[in-house]
C-alpha cells in the first residue's frame, strides 16, 4: 500500500518481530511499512486512524485475529509468539518492548556474525524470536567465553540454543501447515 508507512518497522503492527527476520536483516523485505504490501491488517490499521500497533485499536482483537496462530503463515519468520508479543508490548509499552527487541536483534546479529557456519541462520532467527531475552543473554555470554574455530562455535551455539529451548518446552522449528489431502 503506497500510503502506508510505519515509523519503526522492527515490530509489525500485527506482532511479528520483523527485526529478527532473515529477510529484514538481509535488507530484502520492507515489511508492512515499506509501502508495497496490501496486507488486510495494514488496510484495517489505516481505516482505524493509522494505529501503529493493532493492540492500540479499540477493536483489538478483532475478527482478523480469529483462528490465527496455529501455523506459521510465511516461510521465513515464525508467528508463534505474535499474540504474546503484542500483549507484552501493550503491557510494558511499545518503547520498552522495542528496547528488548533491539537487544534481541543485537544478540541475533552476534550469532550471525560469530557463529554462523552457513547452515544455522534459520535456527538463530527462530531462537531469537522464541527464547526469552535472559536465555539469549546467557547463550551469548557462554559463546563469548568460547575461543574456538567457527565450526565448533556454530555447533556449540546450536547446542546451547536447543538446550535452552528444550528446558522451556519450545521447538525451534517453523510450524508448517500440513498439505491438504
Amino acid at each position: 500500500m503506497p500510503d502506508f508507512h510505519r515509523a519503526d518497522p522492527r515490530f509489525s503492527l500485527c506482532g511479528l518481530n520483523c527485526g529478527l527476520c532473515l529477510m529484514y536483516v538481509g535488507g530484502h523485505c520492507p515489511g508492512c511499512g515499506g509501502g508495497n504490501r496490501a496486507c488486510a491488517l495494514a488496510r484495517c490499521a489505516q481505516a482505524h486512524g493509522a494505529v501503529e500497533y493493532c493492540f492500540l485499536c479499540h477493536e483489538y482483537p478483532c475478527k482478523l485475529y480469529e483462528g490465527r496462530g496455529e501455523w506459521d503463515t510465511v516461510s521465513f519468520i515464525t508467528s508463534q509468539r505474535r499474540d504474546l508479543d503484542l500483549a507484552r508490548a501493550r503491557e510494558m509499552g511499545a518503547a520498552a518492548y522495542l528496547g528488548e527487541l533491539g537487544e534481541k536483534m543485537d544478540i541475533f546479529q552476534y550469532l550471525l556474525h560469530t557463529c554462523n557456519d552457513g547452515r544455522r541462520k534459520s535456527l538463530f532467527a527462530l531462537a531469537a524470536n522464541l527464547l526469552p531475552l535472559e536465555d539469549l543473554r546467557r547463550v551469548r555470554s557462554d559463546l563469548t567465553a568460547l575461543d574456538a574455530p567457527l565450526s565448533l562455535r556454530a555447533r556449540e551455539a546450536a547446542r546451547l540454543l536447543d538446550e535452552a529451548a528444550r528446558a522451556r518446552g519450545i521447538a525451534l522449528r517453523l510450524r508448517k501447515k500440513p498439505p491438504r489431502r
